[in-house]
């Protein structure tokens, strides 16, 4: 038996982002500076402090998704995706078919919003439309509110309904670590492929808290930037004048395969999926520690889970929230893991174009680094106009930088102190092995 481990490819992409509802408009908008943000339209946020967030816009599911019985069963971020997912097995050229659907796995990192604001709101209308409780009103023939809102709110609805969409029958989860979710997703699937437990894994992750229960949630935090008058500037990671991360919705998917597998039918490979590293901070639910403590543990677990010397990195795409203290640790982290290699490292955060993801962003930020890595081009960091000394790393400015990379990291640290790091590979190093 052998003992070599199994490789994993990235076959397949698949995005719906505040830039666009594919990957190609999210690439050429992240490559020209296109800012996502925008005062919100999905409800009246007037009343808020913070009226602006990263919107996915002209979004109509039932272009893509033809199974309308499906979709009554998918919340909005579930319906980001489906489609994403689409994308992403399209793009790879393969899915799930009678003799190979118990070898496809699906892994999906998931937004914590059970219930929409508007179901909440209806039920409420429907039991209590004069501040009484009444459990009757609910079931009379003229209520409001919709059945199908309890089947959405589950934890596992969104896998639900990717499962049934795409036949896959093999091992199946979510994962909820809030903002490291969609990068530990990817990591899982690809420990799946490496043990044997899958050869093709639909790996991703959505959110969308774009509504007055998440809104409200994050201002009271003081956790959003309140510059709602100049929206495209709002986020702005590592500047010295950050003052909060931009809500942003959607989701990204990556179809991962067996490395020998994808060869043999001569798959286009974006990029080797090499390492996971992943800790937990026991230090504040919303704060990293400010020496990088937990992020450093990821990351040095990612390097070493890949077989990568700090040295082979070439593109670090960092979480970068826009969050005083977030950003501070985070460079605190990559100095203390890279060294003297820091300065050769370029790093960009693209949620100052496309805000925050929550759930979602991890996935999204490792197509985007497979993308890097394909393309040979680093997306920018916008907004950093005036450089923080205790942020001083090489970012990636004013336009995009054209760049051979090697590896590329992707970091993804969540509230609750979770940490999630992956490594991906230049398919030059791997090929032939």
């Amino acid at each position: 038996m052998s003992t070599e481990r199994r490789r994993v490819a990235v076959t397949g992409l698949g995005l719906v982002t505040p830039l666009g509802n594919d990957v190609r408009t999210t690439w050429e908008a992240l490559l020209a500076g296109q800012s996502g943000v925008g005062p919100i339209t999905t409800f009246d946020a007037s009343g808020f402090p913070v009226c602006i967030a990263a919107e996915v816009k002209e979004f109509e599911p039932t272009r893509h998704i033809d199974d309308r019985r499906l979709l009554k069963f998918a919340s909005r971020l579930h319906a980001f995706a489906l489609v994403a997912a689409d994308e992403a097995l399209h793009d790879a050229g393969i899915r799930p078919v009678a003799d190979t659907a118990e070898r496809w796995g699906c892994v999906v990192g998931s937004g914590i919003m059970g219930s929409e604001f508007h179901e909440l709101a209806a039920v409420q209308r429907a039991c209590a439309p004069d501040g009484q409780l009444s459990v009757p009103r609910l079931f009379a023939d003229d209520a409001a509110a919709d059945p199908m809102a309890f089947c959405r709110s589950q934890t596992s609805a969104g896998l639900g309904v990717l499962l049934r969409r795409f036949g896959i029958r093999g091992y199946a989860s979510t994962v909820h670590t809030a903002c490291a979710s969609g990068g530990q997703a990817v990591g899982l699937a690809m420990k799946l492929i490496r043990r044997g437990t899958a050869d093709y894994v639909l790996a991703g992750g959505c959110d969308s808290m774009i509504n007055p229960v998440g809104l409200s949630g994050f201002c009271l935090l003081g956790a959003l930037s309140p510059d709602s008058d100049a929206p495209q500037r709002a986020s702005r990671p590592f500047d010295a004048t950050r003052n909060g991360f931009v809500l942003g919705e959607g989701a990204g998917f990556l179809v991962l395969e067996e490395w020998t597998a994808a060869c043999r039918r001569e798959a286009r490979i974006y990029a080797e999926l090499a390492g996971d590293g992943n800790s937990l901070s026991s230090y504040r639910i919303t704060d990293s520690h400010p020496s990088g403590d937990g992020p450093i543990q990821a990351m040095r677990q990612a390097l070493a889970d890949a077989g990568v010397l700090p040295e082979e990195v070439d593109y670090l795409n960092a979480h970068g929230t826009s969050t005083p203290m977030n950003d501070r640790s985070e460079c605190a982290a990559v100095r203390a893991v890279f060294g003297a290699h820091v300065p050769q490292i370029a790093v960009s955060s693209t949620k100052s174009l496309m805000g925050h993801l929550i759930a979602g962003a991890g996935a999204v930020e490792a197509a985007i680094c497979a993308l890097a890595i394909h393309h040979g081009v680093l997306p920018v960091n916008a907004n950093l106009e005036e450089p923080d000394p205790e942020c001083a790393l090489s970012f990636v400015l004013a336009r995009p930088h054209r760049q051979h990379v090697r590896v590329a990291m992707s970091n993804s640290f969540g509230f609750g102190g979770s940490n999630s790091c992956v490594v991906l590979r230049n398919t030059e190093a791997v090929r032939g092995k």
